[in-house]
């Protein structure tokens, strides 16, 4: 299902590449310019995004034993890298231009192109964040969060090739675009940092991790043991819980075996797409 919706990203990448292209040429804004290039960047970030994705869906094996989930930390952190880069090229380019500033052609047809393109990228980015949010796929809530910035993206040009149409200010059209390309910066920084958060396993959000201490909440009323403090990990889609239960010593292996089995189960239901490891040894 995953892989279903971002080749529907990338196709809608290619849609909007082109809408934006041609109000660039028509306009020769460098506006609708920047637009189109971070379109540029969303087709070959959804391209990444596809190849983690099915890297990420192959199961364990011998040489990585919790799964391949992680591939999708690199997506992200590769699509904020570029997002990045493309937010310097915008930057550059609304410089040059605010210095030399130059008449725009029929905006009127590149406003319709690029409001278009907006809409276009609407709906992909509220639905792969939506779809990403409930699968727990970070590529799909990257790759929707890129989208969102493009639609902010294409707003603010629109505004201005409007004030420009309105005003004849043509230096209106290179300071929006200036404007655009420092937010999305902004995006890019926050993309290539969660993904270098969760690289280095960082733990559990506090809402998951709320729900980890409740089910061993609801062990220690109703046996006599206790736990360390449990260490969590996210990799991917899928979610590492690892306790250590304090047991009476009287206890055989096998009600310490059941325990730790009810407890896993427990958690599983808890914490949905988790696995959980449980270490046994007696209370002091």
């Amino acid at each position: 299902m995953l892989v279903r919706f971002m080749l529907l990203s990338i196709a809608a990448a290619i849609v909007t590449i082109g809408l934006k292209s041609i109000a660039a040429v028509v306009t020769g804004s460098v506006g609708f310019l920047s637009d189109a290039l971070e379109s540029g960047v969303n087709l070959v970030a959804a391209i990444v995004a596809l190849i983690a994705l099915f890297v990420a869906a192959r199961p364990p094996d011998a040489s990585h034993h919790f799964g391949h989930g992680k591939a999708e930390y690199f997506s992200a952190m590769v699509e904020g890298a570029m997002i990045f880069v493309a937010a310097v090229v915008i930057i550059w380019t609304a410089v040059q231009r605010i210095v030399t500033p130059q008449p725009l052609e029929q905006p009127g047809i590149g406003l319709a192109l690029s409001g278009a393109a907006a809409l276009v990228n609407l709906a992909m980015g509220i639905t792969l964040q939506r779809v990403g949010r409930r699968e727990r796929s970070i590529t799909l809530v990257a790759d929707g969060k890129h989208l969102m910035t493009d639609v902010w993206t294409t707003a603010g040009v629109l505004v201005g090739i409007a004030l420009v149409a309105v005003t004849g200010w043509y230096v209106l059209d290179p300071i929006v675009a200036l404007l655009v390309g420092v937010n999305i910066l902004f995006t890019g920084y926050g993309l290539v940092r969660g993904s270098l958060v969760s690289l280095l396993d960082a733990s559990l959000p506090k809402e998951d991790q709320a729900k980890v201490d409740a089910v061993l909440d609801r062990f220690r009323t109703d046996l006599p043991i206790e736990f360390d403090p449990p260490r969590t990990i996210e990799s991917g889609r899928q979610r590492y819980v690892f306790v250590v239960a304090k047991v009476p010593g009287e206890w055989s292996v096998t009600r310490s075996h059941d325990v730790a089995d009810d407890l896993e189960d427990a958690m599983g239901h808890a914490l949905p797409r988790s696995r959980t490891f449980v270490h046994v040894e007696p209370a002091s």
